[in-house]
C-alpha cells in the first residue's frame, strides 16, 4: 500500500466528493483575532534574506532544547507529546477502574496495567519468548514455509512480507502483494556502505548480547559462540540487502507491479512452498502482485545455499528483536542502546508510560481515537477545516487551468482527478470492531502477539474483497496527514488540527501558511512523481501526453538537482531523487495555499498588518514554524538515509527559494543567501 504522509515517519466524518468550482467562499470570522505568529519563535538577530529558517524558528529552537529522550524534537513532536498526555489521562482513568470482561474498556485498562507492571516484567525475564525460540530451534527445513507463515501471523515478516492492497489495474478490489522485507537495520545502505561499519558493529553486538540474554544460544547449541553466529546472521541479511531493490527505484510505481498467478511465482522461488505458505495464512488468491521479482529469485538461491542453523538463528533473531521492547529492562535497555543511541543519538529512553501508551495506540488505536475526539475535538474545528479544504481545492484547480506547460488534454484529466478527491477530516464515520481481540493477564508480550495476530488477520482478510473506501490509515489522534493514491483520498486526522497547524482563534493568513499548506501538500501528492501515475479512480494509468510527461520531468529535475546540492552534514548531501515526492508536495502546497490566501484577501476574509507583519509574511512565518525543530547529528544522518522527507530546516530553506511570492513578501534580492536564480526555480503546481 502506498501512502504519502506529511511526515513519516496511526462528530460524523464528512465523506464528500469535491467538485470543480470557479468560486470559493470564505467564512466570516470575528474582526479581532490574533495574528497566528508566535513572536517568541523568531530570532531577530538573524534576517529573513540570510537564513529564513533561523529567523523564523531560532527563538523556538532556543526555548525548546532537545531533551535526552529525543533524537529530534519539533513542532510535530511537541503536539504529539501533548496528544499523548491527553491519551494517558484517558487511559489512566480506565486503568483505575474495573470493567466487564470483553469490553474495550477492559482491554485498554488491562493492557495498560500489564505493560506498567514492572515487577511482573522483571520476574518473567525471557520466559514469554521461550516457546517460540524452542519451536525455531527444533525446526526442520521442510517446515520452513509454514513456519514463515506462522511467524507472519505473529508480526514477523521474515525474508519477505505479504499484505492486501488495491489491484493497480482495478483499484476497487484488493489483491495480495509480496514485498521484500526482513532486514533488521531497515535500510539496505547500512549493510553495503563502507562508512556504515560502526553501525554494523553495533548491530552484531546487539545480536550477540540478545542471543545470550534470550537463552537461544543455549537452546540451539552455540552458547559461547554468540558473536560468531551474530556475524553469520549479519552476512545472511547482507546478502538479502544486496538483492533488495533500492528505495529510489521503488519510487516509480511501475517498477513494483508484476502481476502473476501463484503457480508462476512459484517457479521463481522454489525454496518456498507457496501453496503451503498461503494455506497456513488461509489466503487463496487467484492473482498476486510480486513487488520485486529479482529479489525473490535471489532470495530463493540464498535460502538454498545458506546453512540451516544460520537460517534458524535469523528467525530466532526476528522474534527476539521484535519482542525486546515488551520484556524485562535488560532487553529494553539493550534494544535502546543500539536503535536509540547508536542509530539516532538519543540519550535516554522514553518513560514507560509513553511506551505503553504507544503500544495501546498500535493495538487499539481507533478505540482510543473514539475517546480522544469525544473529549478534545470540537465540531467547529471540523467545519472550518472543511471550508479550508474546499478553498484549497479551488485554488489547485485554478492553477491547473492556468498552467502554461500542460496541454488541454492533460489538464482535463488532472481536473477530473482533483474533482474526484475523497476527503476525510477528523475521524472515521465507522469505528473498528475489537471484539475478537483478547487481552489476558499472562504477559505483556503475549498480549502484543495476540494483538499482532488480530491485526494481521484483519489485513489478510481484505484479500480478494472490494476495497473499503471508508477505511482510515491513520488514527484520529495522529499528528500527521496523508494522501492515498489507490483511493484518491486525502486525510486530516483530528490530532493535527491544532496549533501551530490550525488555530481557531487566529487570522487565516497564518492558517493558510500552516494547515493550508498541509492541505495543499496532500493534494499535490496526487500529482507528484508517484501520484501522477494514478487516475481519478486510483488505477495505475498513464493519463499524460508524452509532451506533458517530459515537461513534468524536466521541471521536477530542478528540485532533484537543488536538494542533491544541499549539504545536510559535513560531506553528506541530501538525496533529491528519494525526497522528490515530498519536495514537490511542499512546493505545490505552498503555491496552492498562497493562491487561496490571495483569493481570501480579495473576499475580505483576511486582516491587514498584524504584529508588524503583512498577511503574506504571516503566511510564510507560519509555514516555517511547522518545521521548527532541534535534531541530533546521528538523526540527521539516519533520516537522510531512510526518510523520504527532507529535514525540517530544508523544507524551509530548501523549498522557499523556489516560491516567487516569498521574494516579494520579504524583499529577497539577488545576492542574498536565500536567493535562487529564476531559471533554477521549479514551477510545477
Amino acid at each position: 500500500m502506498k501512502k504519502y504522509a506529511l511526515v513519516t515517519l496511526s462528530s460524523l466524518l464528512c465523506l464528500f466528493i469535491l467538485t470543480s468550482s470557479t468560486t470559493m467562499t470564505t467564512k466570516k470570522k470575528p474582526k479581532k483575532q490574533k495574528s497566528g505568529v508566535t513572536l517568541s519563535n523568531l530570532d531577530n538577530t538573524s534576517a529573513p534574506n540570510f537564513d529564513f529558517y533561523q529567523y523564523a524558528c531560532g527563538g523556538w529552537m532556543k526555548l525548546n532544547p532537545l531533551g535526552d529522550e529525543y533524537a529530534r524534537y519539533g513542532s510535530f513532536d511537541a503536539l504529539g507529546e501533548n496528544n499523548q498526555k491527553q491519551l494517558q489521562d484517558l487511559v489512566a482513568k480506565l486503568a483505575a477502574q474495573k470493567h466487564a470482561q470483553g469490553t474495550i474498556e477492559q482491554k485498554i485498562a488491562d493492557l495498560y496495567n500489564i505493560g506498567m507492571n514492572t515487577d511482573q516484567l522483571e520476574t518473567q525475564g525471557n520466559q514469554p519468548i521461550q516457546s517460540e525460540l524452542q519451536d525455531i530451534a527444533s525446526l526442520q527445513r521442510n517446515r520452513l514455509s509454514t513456519q514463515l507463515a506462522e511467524m507472519l501471523l505473529e508480526g514477523h515478516s521474515c525474508f519477505f512480507g505479504i499484505y492486501g492492497s488495491a489491484d493497480p489495474d482495478n483499484s476497487s478490489m484488493t489483491i495480495a502483494h509480496f514485498w521484500q522485507s526482513g532486514i533488521g537495520l531497515g535500510d539496505r545502505d547500512y549493510y553495503l556502505e563502507a562508512e556504515q561499519q560502526h553501525i554494523r558493529d553495533g548491530y552484531v553486538k546487539l545480536m550477540t548480547d540478545m542471543f545470550r540474554m534470550s537463552g537461544y544460544s543455549k537452546i540451539a547449541g552455540f552458547e559461547g559462540d554468540e558473536q560468531e553466529m551474530a556475524q553469520r546472521v549479519l552476512a545472511l541479511e547482507t546478502c538479502m540487502a544486496d538483492a533488495f531493490i533500492d528505495k529510489v527505484t521503488l519510487r516509480d510505481p511501475y517498477q513494483s507491479i508484476h502481476k502473476c498467478t501463484v503457480a508462476d511465482f512459484q517457479k521463481s522461488i522454489p525454496a518456498i512452498d507457496l501453496n503451503a505458505y498461503l494455506r497456513a495464512l488461509k489466503v487463496y488468491p487467484d492473482t498476486i502482485n510480486v513487488g520485486m521479482p529479482t529479489y525473490f529469485a535471489s532470495l530463493s538461491r540464498i535460502l538454498t545455499i545458506s546453512d540451516w542453523e544460520v537460517i534458524k538463528a535469523y528467525l530466532a533473531w526476528q522474534v527476539i528483536n521484535s519482542a525486546a521492547s515488551y520484556l524485562s529492562d535488560e532487553f529494553v535497555n539493550a534494544n535502546f542502546d543500539f536503535y536509540g543511541k547508536v542509530l539516532s543519538g538519543k540519550q535516554v529512553d522514553r518513560p514507560r508510560w509513553k511506551r505503553v501508551v504507544g503500544t495501546l495506540n498500535g493495538t487499539m488505536g481507533e478505540a482510543l481515537g473514539q475517546m480522544y475526539v469525544k473529549e478534545y475535538f470540537p465540531a467547529e474545528a471540523k467545519a472550518r477545516m472543511e471550508q479550508l479544504v474546499k478553498n484549497l481545492q479551488w485554488a489547485l484547480g485554478e492553477r491547473i487551468k492556468n498552467s502554461t506547460w500542460m496541454t488541454a488534454e492533460t489538464k482535463k484529466n488532472a481536473l477530473e482527478k482533483l474533482a474526484a478527491f475523497r476527503v476525510k477530516i477528523g475521524y472515521p464515520d465507522k469505528w473498528r470492531d475489537y471484539s475478537a481481540l483478547q487481552i489476558l493477564n499472562d504477559s505483556y508480550y503475549a498480549n502484543v502477539v495476540r494483538a499482532r495476530r488480530f491485526e494481521t488477520a484483519y489485513e489478510l482478510a481484505k484479500i480478494g474483497k472490494p476495497v473499503d473506501p471508508t477505511e482510515w490509515f491513520m488514527t484520529p489522534q495522529t499528528v500527521n496527514a496523508y494522501y492515498e493514491p489507490n483511493t484518491n483520498e486525502i486525510c486530516f486526522p483530528a490530532g493535527i488540527l491544532q496549533p501551530p497547524f490550525f488555530d481557531m482563534n487566529a487570522d487565516d493568513a497564518a492558517n493558510y501558511g500552516a494547515i493550508g499548506v498541509v492541505i495543499g501538500h496532500e493534494m499535490t501528492h496526487g500529482f507528484d512523481d508517484q501520484g501522477r501515475n494514478y487516475d481519478a479512480k486510483g488505477n495505475l494509468t498513464d493519463w499524460w501526453t508524452a509532451e506533458d510527461a517530459e515537461a513534468f520531468k524536466s521541471r521536477a529535475q530542478l528540485i532533484v538537482d537543488h536538494f542533491n546540492a544541499i549539504e545536510v552534514a559535513p560531506g553528506v548531501y541530501g538525496n533529491g531523487s528519494f525526497t522528490l515526492g515530498e519536495n514537490i508536495a511542499d512546493n505545490g502546497g505552498l503555491n496552492v495555499s498562497y493562491a487561496a490566501l490571495q483569493k481570501a484577501k480579495q473576499d475580505g476574509g483576511i486582516q491587514g498588518n498584524m504584529d508588524g507583519f503583512t498577511p503574506e509574511q504571516r503566511f510564510f512565518l507560519a509555514y516555517a514554524a511547522v518545521w521548527a525543530n532541534n535534531i541530533r547529528p546521528e538523526e540527521i544522518l539516519r533520516r537522510t538515509k531512510t526518510d523520504p522527507h527532507s529535514l525540517g530546516k530544508w523544507r524551509v530553506n530548501g523549498t522557499l527559494p523556489h516560491i516567487d511570492a516569498f521574494y516579494e513578501a520579504f524583499g529577497i534580492k539577488q545576492g542574498d543567501p536565500m536567493w535562487l536564480e529564476p531559471s533554477k526555480r521549479a514551477r510545477i503546481w
